[in-house]
């Protein structure tokens, strides 16, 4: 067995790391301009592919797998993760995609046919229309379930194609936007309607199934999120009662029987004031936050999707202890409206601390260019209970050191510091409901900030950097005490 991983940065590393403890011979793959990418570090051998977008072309990936004698692809998430086509020109090629079946993919990945599914085996979905081809269908929908409603792309995710409606008014300029921005992302201009549910949590579920069964490793709380894009996550649900949790599991398996569903995914959910809960969508992959799940119940999901793919037999699910926290450290300006950020590391320094794990695809030295995810790590902790796994990835965060470029870790630190997330008071709307810098932020460090970002705007050729005077601008790369 030899596996290449067609991915990079920090899935990448979390997959070679695996592999590495298992022994498996392992390829990475990279793109001309992650020639020094941590990832190439932890593979046996590597393979440039070419030009920056290089990840998402399968002849390519295929070519290297042939070149390498790879037996098996690991896609990682995102790129060609979820891509049906890649994963028939992998059994083609006689070489073993560690994901689900294309057919599973197809049935679950488009929004209106894993909604006919739920509705098929009885899993509640979101009131709303499956079929929303004219403006004409989007009213009749509205008019059924009431506003607001949301406008989605059929065919895939992330908020892209996605539009909320408050009333009659709205409709028709929605509805086409949301049509032309699903066609831009997804050559596909297919909607739904839903109906608005409000507050909301996010909350996931971990399945893992054999293609005939499946079993769910709990549930993860997901709903801290901006423009679609999860923050913070967090297992068990501390929203949820254990009735709801039940339901959610029975559900998520449900469906992954009903699609012969093989290898890992998640089935998420939304879960109403009332802890009515509606089925969401399927990710047919390894999910960012999976780090929480693997922390809580002690399993390697990697090692598990390694071993269905190849013909193993589903695991006892263990019993899940204590409490899981994650949080997404990313190259953004978080108060300069989370502008993405980009440029060398200058310096870099992770907590040492029990119970603390760091995913992470980044070394001191490495540059941070603007073509891919702007995720730079992902700092994981394990704690007895919700409070002290909160205390510990705030030590976590204030112990990390990341200099040269800005993060979002001072936003972190300020959530897990609210009222609202010690009582766990967080809705999928939350973030977007606050101002940031909250109200208690220190006044002479928001001055201080719009000074610094004034200063690289007036001065014409500050190239977006905060101050183009500064040492750290004109010192170069060096390392800290030589």
């Amino acid at each position: 067995m030899k596996i290449l991983v067609a991915n990079r940065g920090e899935i990448a590393c979390r997959i070679f790391h695996t592999l590495r403890r298992l022994g498996i011979p392992s390829v990475a793959v990279h793109s001309e301009v992650d020639s020094d990418s941590t990832h190439l570090w932890l593979a046996d051998e590597t393979v440039k592919l070419g030009a920056i977008d290089s990840y998402l072309k399968p002849g390519l990936i295929l070519e290297a797998a042939r070149k390498t004698g790879a037996t098996a692809i690991h896609p990682g998430y995102g790129f060609l993760s979820q891509n049906a086509g890649f994963a028939r020109a992998c059994a083609s090629a006689g070489v073993v995609f560690i994901g689900p079946s294309p057919e599973a993919m197809v049935a679950l990945g488009d929004k209106r046919g894993s909604r006919k599914t739920a509705e098929d085996h009885g899993v509640p979905v979101i009131p709303g229309a499956r079929e929303c081809d004219t403006v004409d269908q989007a009213k009749a929908a509205a008019d059924k379930v009431g506003y607001p409603i949301l406008i989605k792309a059929a065919g895939g995710g992330g908020g892209k194609g996605m539009r909320l409606v408050s009333n009659e008014s709205e409709i028709e300029e929605a509805f086409a936007g949301a049509r032309r921005e699903s066609k831009a992302a997804f050559a596909d201009d297919r909607l739904l309607v839903e109906k608005y549910i409000f507050p909301a949590r996010h909350v996931e579920v971990q399945i893992l199934g054999d293609g005939k069964d499946a079993v769910a490793f709990g549930e993860r709380e997901c709903s801290l999120q901006r423009r679609y894009q999860k923050i913070i996550e967090e297992s068990p649900s501390p929203g949820i009662n254990e009735t709801t949790r039940q339901g959610l599991m029975e559900s998520a398996i449900t469906l992954a029987r009903a699609a012969g569903y093989a290898n890992a995914g998640t089935v998420e959910f939304l879960v109403g004031p009332d802890g009515s809960y509606y089925f969401l969508e399927v990710n047919s992959r390894l999910q960012v936050e999976h780090p929480v799940t693997e922390m809580r119940f002690g399993v390697d999901l990697v090692a598990l999707q390694i071993d269905i793919a190849h013909g193993g037999r589903l695991p006892t699910v263990p019993a899940p202890r204590g409490h899981s926290l994650e949080a997404r450290l990313n190259a953004e300006d978080a108060y300069n409206g989370f502008l993405p950020a980009s440029g060398p590391v200058l310096m870099l320094e992770w907590p040492n601390q029990p119970f603390t794990r760091v995913d992470t695809g980044i070394h001191e030295g490495s540059r941070i260019e603007p073509h891919y995810d702007p995720l730079l790590a992902k700092v994981i902790v394990w704690g007895e209970t919700r409070d002290q796994a909160r205390a510990r990835l705030r030590g976590a965060l204030e112990e990390t050191v990341l200099l040269g470029l800005p993060t979002n870790q001072s936003f972190l630190l300020d959530i897990l510091g609210t009222e609202f997330f010690a009582k766990a008071e967080t809705f999928t709307s939350t973030i977007e409901s606050l101002s940031w810098p909250p109200p208690e932020y220190p006044e002479v460090m928001v001055v201080a900030a719009k000074s610094a970002r004034g200063t690289s705007r007036d001065a014409g050729s500050g190239g977006g950097r905060a101050d183009r005077y500064s040492p750290w601008q004109s010192l170069g790369a060096f390392r800290m005490g030589q």
